[in-house]
């Protein structure tokens, strides 16, 4: 575990990398959202939760 964390941080002094990761874990953040809003809406939650969801979601995307 401490190689793997010390590889890590060695790879995040670069901007290449840095930038790659940081854009890959926005893409996964977003995919888990959207997918958990596809869950509630299938479970028919209420219109003011998905609602809410929706806003994280569209902040989320403005933000990234």
């Amino acid at each position: 575990m401490n190689s793997a964390k010390n590889y890590l941080k060695s790879q995040f002094k670069n901007p290449e990398f840095q930038q790659s990761f940081l854009s890959e874990k926005a893409r996964l953040d977003l995919e888990y959202q959207l997918e958990e809003l596809k869950r509630d809406i299938a479970g028919c939650r209420p219109m003011n939760e998905l609602i809410g969801k929706i806003d994280l979601i569209e902040n989320f995307v403005q933000h990234a």
